[in-house]
């Protein structure tokens, strides 16, 4: 998967600092650059649509319960 690839990914929201973490279903996770409200999503499935921008980074275009 290279850099600027566009994601769909569904998993759970997990608070971790800066970034929050998305813990995907079959294991593995994704760190979240977003900057928009997220914390009542926090512990929830939700579906998050982005970009890749690093190893495990996605800049979030947008996040909403899954």
């Amino acid at each position: 998967m290279p850099r600027g690839s566009e994601h769909d990914l569904t998993g759970i929201l997990l608070e971790n600092g800066f970034y929050p973490i998305l813990r995907m279903p079959g294991g593995g996770e994704w760190r979240l650059d977003i900057t928009k409200r997220h914390k009542h999503l926090v512990g929830t499935r939700v579906r998050v649509v982005g970009v890749r921008d690093g190893f495990d980074l996605l800049a979030v275009q947008k996040i909403e319960p899954a």
